[in-house]
């Protein structure tokens, strides 16, 4: 028992420390420990061994030519964002709502931006489809033909990265706007009508100055969402 301990205790470290971070120093981080972490991601269970999840890391060239083509899709009247697939509901019912309307309004209190404030909103969106300023920057898909326990399988993954990144001293980001730009991210990084632009990812080192990384969102107690059967 005093052997698991030290793990237990590493692993709900990792869990409770790691959150969303949103501004990155520009530290590098070594490749080889990315690719480690990929490897740690893949231990993931998934349905009948399917491991469907799909990841490309970008490198400079890559990545300089996607945030240009991204930042010139935001500011262009005539391009809509619009969803590669459907993330949210098309109406909010509570307690959802309220849960969703606080972190935002927490998120952009710590920003500086009011309500009205595009020109403040614009410069988040931007700054998120830069991922953040973090110096590595992953784009995960997942085959179009796969149903929704792939989903499922792949949201394992994620999560096993996430947990992974932090337990190496690195923080992190999921980024599901990318998904919104979709048809500018599959052309600049080729990816094949095949796959879905499921979401971004954003690795590295956290900046604790900045505003955005005070944010802690709440969470519920387990007596509000578990109910315990005889």
């Amino acid at each position: 028992m005093s052997d698991q301990a030290p793990a237990a205790e590493a692993v709900e470290q990792a869990i409770r420390s790691r959150r969303a971070v949103r501004a990155f120093l520009p530290d590098p981080v070594d490749p080889a420990l990315v690719r480690r972490l990929l490897e740690l991601a893949a231990q993931a269970p998934s349905g009948t061994n399917m491991q469907p999840w799909k990841v490309r890391v970008l490198g400079p060239q890559s990545r300089e030519r996607l945030e240009s083509a991204l930042i010139e899709a935001l500011d262009d009247p005539e391009f809509k964002p619009e969803e590669e697939y459907r993330y949210y509901p098309k109406t909010f019912a509570e307690p959802y709502l309220s849960r969703r309307r606080k972190v935002g309004w927490d998120l952009y209190g710590l920003l500086g931006v009011v309500k009205g404030d595009r020109e403040g909103a614009r410069r988040h969106v931007a700054y998120n489809l830069r991922f953040f300023g973090a110096p590595v920057a992953l784009m995960v898909t997942i085959d179009r033909s796969l149903e929704i326990g792939s989903w499922l399988d792949l949201g394992m993954f994620l999560q096993n990265l996430l947990i992974a990144a932090q337990g190496h001293g690195l923080d992190s980001c999921p980024q599901a706007i990318f998904a919104q730009f979709h048809p500018v991210v599959r052309e600049v990084l080729a990816i094949p009508e095949e796959e879905i632009v499921v979401c971004g990812i954003a690795l590295g080192h956290a900046d604790w100055s900045a505003p955005a990384n005070r944010l802690v969102p709440e969470r519920e107690p387990v007596e509000s969402f578990t109910t315990w059967l005889d």
